[in-house]
């Protein structure tokens, strides 16, 4: 009877001592990581320490700094103050190395250093590990499998395709301006860019500018830049329990699910065609195969043909990149000739002496646009497609100056502050197209609009033949005006967006 009614008691204590084992042991734990933290911080800091930077919070270093999104403005701040490097550090013991000096840029993209696992396995479960996330072995068999889709041989046919788009996108501007009215026109770009890479890289036979599906994803893509960014900046959200919990991380979800629906039918599509009888042995004899027809046709070098992750991957990779940075550089190209009225009508006298009335372009008439090109690459200067790229040091690294970084530090290279760097380009905030000119001078990484190196974009020629088109022809239909209400404001995210939109006044020409 005793023994029965002290049964609780010893009950209670064994669950009392369990609990306090377990607080011991929570506790032993929260100070072996807070060392760890201590420790990793202190390691940054020796690292860093030939790198001067603006003074930082201890414990949220310069993320308040960025947190209404002026993060290109500090950047060209920090230009003036630190004209080749400086740290940013993004809380207690987050930091990288933003370099913006062409010396420092050549070094960095003429070694191999892999992508930042980090930061880019927040673009994962929207792109998965394409051309663009992926390493080693595993992106150098793949980009040399996909590098002939864009031989010039597959490029030129592809001209004809990219005007049709154009043209839609302007035929609907006709309907719906009234003379001198201004509308925002990054959506319409976004449309007819994805247009274009439907039809030339995916063999689409529909019309994507007036399909609702096609309005959805160019909606999900701009919400997914906007929550990568967002996740950047929230020491709490690169968790991913906590991240998949919170209100952004099922929208984040959402917006993936609809990205991949499309990406999902373009497959499913092309795939029902290839079953065709006769089709398939068609395509096979083909001298040259669209981006998708390798894809599918793919074998590694073990035999075998790409995994659905993989073929998914590379399409999900190449729809946003092939669409998103490419109407980046059209809108903002659109912008700098509106605010430079006297270079967009030279533009305009040398392309139509070239196209007279522009019911035809050409593969060869691309190479005879000089003064209209070198507009073009200007405007990409100011206003570069992708504004930073990361790397993260697989080994020490030494610069031209003799400073030196040991491995697995994360290096920002900023490509909007290296294109606005004074020390560069003299006067950089000014649209200056003479800088471009046959014969001038420039450092060889002092420009890098796709950026450089083994890894820069694949499909840089594909993009900068779009953008003459779409230049050439829009010019030849609309006279271009600022709208003075609503000046874009620039705005880092993957792809160089306008917090405002991007609000023009068009006109059309006799």
């Amino acid at each position: 009877m005793s023994v029965s009614a002290l049964s609780p008691i010893g009950a209670l204590g064994s669950v009392s001592g369990l609990l306090q084992v377990a607080s011991v042991f929570g506790l032993l734990l929260l100070l072996l990581k807070a060392t760890q933290l201590y420790l990793h911080r202190q390691w940054l800091l020796k690292a860093l320490q030939q790198f001067p930077s603006p003074p930082s919070h201890w414990l949220y270093g310069h993320s308040r700094e960025h947190l209404k999104d002026n993060d290109l403005q500090e950047a060209l701040r920090r230009v003036k103050n630190f004209p080749r490097a400086c740290p940013y550090w993004l809380w207690g013991n987050k930091a990288h190395l933003v370099i913006y000096d062409p010396d420092y840029m050549k070094v960095v993209l003429g070694r191999s250093d892999p992508k930042l696992t980090d930061v880019h396995k927040f673009l994962s479960p929207w792109i998965g590990y394409g051309l663009l996330l992926s390493d080693g072995q595993t992106w150098f068999q793949h980009r040399r499998m996909l590098t002939p889709a864009f031989h010039y041989d597959i490029l030129k046919p592809y001209v004809n395709l990219m005007a049709d788009s154009v043209k839609v996108m302007l035929d609907k501007w006709e309907q719906l301006v009234t003379q001198d009215s201004h509308l925002e026109i990054f959506g319409h770009v976004s449309l007819m860019t994805l247009d274009t890479v439907m039809k030339c890289a995916f063999s689409y036979q529909g019309s994507v500018q007036t399909d609702r599906n096609s309005h959805s994803y160019i909606q999900a893509v701009g919400n997914l830049n906007s929550l990568f960014v967002a996740r950047l900046r929230s020491a709490l959200y690169q968790n991913d329990i906590i991240y998949r919990l919170s209100p952004e991380g099922r929208l984040s979800r959402q917006a993936c699910q609809l990205a991949h629906q499309h990406t999902d039918q373009v497959i499913r599509l092309r795939k029902a065609h290839l079953q065709k009888e006769g089709e398939m042995e068609n395509l096979r004899k083909k001298r040259h195969l669209d981006f998708l027809d390798i894809l599918l046709f793919a074998r590694m070098e073990n035999g075998s043909s790409l995994s659905d992750t993989d073929l998914r991957a590379e399409v999900d990779t190449f729809m946003f990149e092939g669409h998103d940075t490419t109407a980046s550089g059209i809108s903002w190209i659109f912008y700098a000739l509106a605010s430079h009225p006297e270079y967009q009508q030279r533009c305009r006298e040398e392309i139509r002496s070239l196209l007279g009335d522009g019911t035809s372009i050409t593969w060869d008439h691309l190479g005879q646009m000089p003064y209209t090109t070198m507009c073009i690459k200007e405007a990409m200067r100011l206003y570069p497609p992708v504004p930073a790229i990361i790397r993260e040091l697989s080994k020490p690294i030494t610069f031209p100056d003799g400073r030196s970084l040991p491995a697995g530090i994360i290096i920002s290279l900023s490509i909007y502050a290296l294109h606005h760097n004074p020390k560069v380009w003299p006067n950089p905030e000014v649209f200056d197209p003479s800088r471009f000119a046959p014969g001038s001078a420039q450092h060889s990484h002092a420009f890098l609009p796709f950026s450089g190196g083994s890894r820069n974009c694949i499909g840089k020629q594909f993009a900068m033949n779009e953008m003459k088109v779409a230049v050439a022809l829009t010019l030849l239909r609309f006279e271009l005006a600022l709208d003075a209400s609503r000046v874009p404001i620039p705005l880092r995210r993957v792809v160089l967006k306008s917090k405002n939109g991007i609000h023009l006044y068009l006109r059309k020409l006799p």
